[in-house]
């Protein structure tokens, strides 16, 4: 499973909140929903998030393997 708790805490970290972030990047609030929800978004998301962000996919998201949600 991907989780994103590390671009929330990026947000958070830099006083980004979730609208500005939707606004640097031309990504729906649906897009942000899934995010928040650990759900699948593509690459291209990511790629505009680092773009507006300055940072590399690896500090957006972690992988958390199966066994963690057991």
């Amino acid at each position: 499973m991907i989780s994103y708790k590390p671009l929330q805490k990026l947000l958070i970290d830099r006083d980004i909140k979730k609208q500005e972030l939707m606004k640097r990047t031309g990504i729906s609030s649906a897009t942000m929903a899934k995010l928040n929800t650990n759900e699948y978004v593509s690459l291209e998301v990511i790629d505009k998030i680092c773009a507006a962000l300055n940072c590399q996919p690896g500090e957006l998201l972690e992988y958390i393997g199966e066994e963690a949600n057991k």
